[in-house]
């Protein structure tokens, strides 16, 4: 008891200290301003103060300006639009390849893409051009995908000396010509990986060049693992300038394209400002998944840079017909689409997930793949559990109406991306039939987390646009709810809402200075939205032009 009044004296002390602390001026203030807090409780603010890395206070501009010190840098907003920094909640790094040509057909309809012949016109003038053993990528849709000529055999009298990777900008499906396969590794009889495929030719075991699912991207990858790391590091800075000019200050990236170690060593060298989540997608062999790939990883890397969840693929898209429907694709009687993995292998999944720290993504598209899911985690455990662990469905095409008291009781976290589901009208293009109707608002109302990643487009005003004129007016979102899911509710979705996601008290000052009213500008001039200032745990990371100092 003799130590007690030594003891009280002590923590009166810290908390004096404290307090004092709590009073010091702010660094920063932006005031004058019309501030989108993404906070329900207090949407609009005139002004904010941040010191250290965490915003202080909030509120009028006479109430915050009172705080300014002698060393306080004051920015004038002159009314200008701020808005939490944008979390990117699905995306793939880096963008592009450094390796050998790529090339693509930007004057063809997106979904259908160029012709065969367009493709193959273009590998030959390639191939005249480059030397022999240069990799040619490049840009298909539909048509070609879709076409049973359109395989190694075609490519081969084209391009038979270059290896040739043809894929669609959606990510699933990819063509490669003998030499490919060869420069891979790949034998023109190989076993399917698990969770993959390899087409064959009709009646034989030869393949026939187009890859799908996890042969796929272990073809990818095989290939990235071949490339220095220093191109990968140029990608991976130039997206990161590019997402800091945009407004950018977090991205989840689904970590699936290089090995870990590969992985690891470009983050590191490449020295980011901005936060980094990295979510192993683990690869697959002919014998099974490779759960072990990334144990041995820690799981901060850098204060900005951390490794966190697993994410499996269950199923392909809509549009090639891969996800699993609870009806028959149009046109295709008695075809569903398919899983990629065995339902007892969904199951594991679910069951590892549960006695696991790891948070689980899984790609779900198909509204039969998410009533499965659905289902068996009823099966597994209590609405309660599940809920602690938010489970995150990717995309959630799948989460129709009658779904949705489920998901919502189970805690399912639907990260969608926007430019998945473009309205035909803002492009001028015909619409394109699909087996579902993608929910957005449904989800919102149902009471479902609901957060936005591009997963295509890296512009969140151009995401922001797409979302906002969904074919199906039922489910577009407002602006608002746009900007919500693009900060807070991809925050919930990593189990951050704690410290960013929104701009109050206590979290982190990440916030962009926006260079027009976003909520007010007309539709079309969205997508020419920038950031004049970027800031991350307050710090300027980014900066047009010095604005409003004084």
């Amino acid at each position: 008891m003799q130590g007690t009044p030594k003891a009280v004296l002590a923590a009166a002390l810290l908390l004096w200290g404290g307090a004092v602390a709590a009073q010091s001026p702010p660094d920063v203030i932006l005031s004058n301003g019309k501030i989108f807090t993404a906070d329900d409780a207090r949407p609009y603010v005139q002004a904010l103060a941040v010191r250290g890395e965490r915003i202080v206070a909030t509120g009028t501009t006479a109430d915050i300006n009172r705080l300014a010190g002698p060393r306080t840098r004051r920015i004038d907003l002159h009314g200008r639009t701020v808005v939490p920094g944008f979390n990117d909640a699905h995306d793939h790094l880096p963008h592009g390849t450094p390796a050998g040509r790529h090339f693509g057909f930007p004057a063809a309809p997106l979904l259908p893409g160029p012709s065969p012949a367009q493709v193959l016109d273009t590998l030959a003038k390639l191939a005249r051009q480059t030397p022999p053993g240069t990799w040619l990528q490049g840009d298909i849709g539909l048509v070609v995908l879709l076409d049973p000529q359109f395989r190694r055999a075609a490519l081969d009298r084209v391009v038979p000396e270059h290896p040739v990777m043809l894929k669609p900008p959606w990510g699933h499906g990819n063509i490669l010509n003998t030499k490919a396969l060869q420069v891979l590794g790949i034998s023109k009889t190989a076993p399917d990986p698990v969770g993959g495929r390899y087409e064959r030719l009709p009646g034989t075991q030869q393949l026939s060049g187009l890859l799908s699912e996890y042969a796929d991207w272990n073809a990818r990858r095989e290939l990235n693992a071949t490339l220095p790391d220093a191109g990968w590091v140029r990608l991976l800075q130039q997206y990161s300038a590019e997402a800091l000019a945009l407004g950018i200050t977090s991205v989840q990236d689904m970590a699936g394209d290089m090995v870990p170690d590969q992985t690891l060593r470009v983050v590191q060298a490449a020295r980011l400002p901005l936060r980094l989540r990295i979510i192993p997608l683990p690869m697959t062999t002919t014998r099974g998944i490779r759960y072990g790939e990334w144990a041995n990883v820690g799981r901060h890397l850098t204060p900005l840079v951390r490794v966190s969840g697993r994410k499996y693929i269950l199923d392909a898209t809509p549009l090639e017909g891969g996800a699993l429907m609870r009806r028959p694709y149009p046109g295709r009687p008695g075809w569903y689409g398919r899983l990629n993995f065995p339902v007892d292998t969904v199951r594991q999944m679910l069951r590892t997930a549960l006695v696991s720290t790891e948070p689980l993504m899984l790609h779900i598209s198909g509204d039969s793949t998410a009533k499965l899911v659905l289902t068996l985690m009823s099966e597994l455990a209590d609405d309660a559990t599940w809920r602690r662990k938010r489970v995150r469905f990717e995309h959630g095409d799948g989460v129709a109406a009658d779904l949705q008291p489920r998901a919502r009781a189970l805690g399912i976290v639907v990260v969608q991306n926007p430019s998945h589901f473009i309205n035909p009208a803002l492009v001028n293009a015909p619409p394109v039939p699909l087996p579902l109707n993608p929910a957005f608002r449904s989800l919102i109302t149902a009471g479902v987390p609901f957060a936005l990643g591009s997963d295509g487009p890296m512009n969140p005003f151009l995401n922001i646009m797409f979302a906002t004129t969904l074919a199906d007016p039922k489910e577009a979102l407002t602006r608002e709810q746009a900007v919500r899911a693009y900060t807070a509710g991809s925050a919930y979705a990593e189990f951050a809402e704690q410290n960013k996601g929104t701009l109050a008290p206590d979290k982190l000052a990440d916030l962009v200075v926006l260079s027009q009213d976003i909520f007010t500008v007309p539709t079309p001039a969205l997508p020419a939205t920038v950031s004049e200032l970027t800031m991350i745990g307050g710090k300027v990371v980014y900066e047009a032009k010095v604005i409003g100092k004084r």
